[in-house]
């Protein structure tokens, strides 16, 4: 099963975050991102949708959040499985896929918050998260990513917050 991920660009300068608006619901703004091709690890499907629906480069700094759902009516009778994955700006001069977006824009993290009501649950406890990582650090917020060694001569990717060895 695919799973969607969605880019959390933060602008940490700017305290911005990207926010798109698709064409084909123009309900809400919401973050880029879309479905995960065959064997496409989950941050490069952020980097990836990010880059196709604004032309924007960004770099991979950690996962948010997953939201899982059952019954969810574009999901073929499976559970879905949503991943948010922070990540960092590299370009900013937007460029939307005109096929895809309506609109997108740089959007003041607090402008957010400050009119929860236009926008989805999803989007504000986002928001409010992201304004604890910058408040007091991503790393009360972040999970990390680190690559281990399989007992089959392969590697895997487990997700977890970051710790310190003592």
């Amino acid at each position: 099963m695919p799973a969607v991920c969605l880019g959390f660009v933060l602008n940490e300068e700017t305290e911005e975050v990207l926010m798109i608006q698709d064409k084909h619901r123009l309900v809400r703004w919401k973050f880029p991102g879309g479905l995960s091709n065959p064997g496409e690890d989950i941050q490069d499907t952020a980097i990836r949708e990010v880059n196709e629906e604004t032309g924007l480069q960004t770099e991979f700094k950690s996962i948010l959040s997953f939201r899982q759902q059952h019954n969810h009516p574009g999901a073929f009778g499976c559970s879905d499985i949503y991943v948010v994955c922070r990540l960092a700006p590299l370009t900013y001069d937007i460029q939307i896929c005109p096929t895809e977006l309506e609109d997108a824009r740089w959007m003041k993290v607090a402008d957010i918050l400050a009119s929860e009501e236009d926008h989805s649950p999803l989007t504000v406890r986002m928001s409010n998260l992201v304004m604890c990582g910058l408040r007091d650090g991503f790393d009360r917020i972040d999970i990390a990513i680190d690559e281990l060694p399989s007992v089959y001569n392969t590697t895997y990717k487990l997700f977890h917050r970051p710790y310190i060895v003592k």
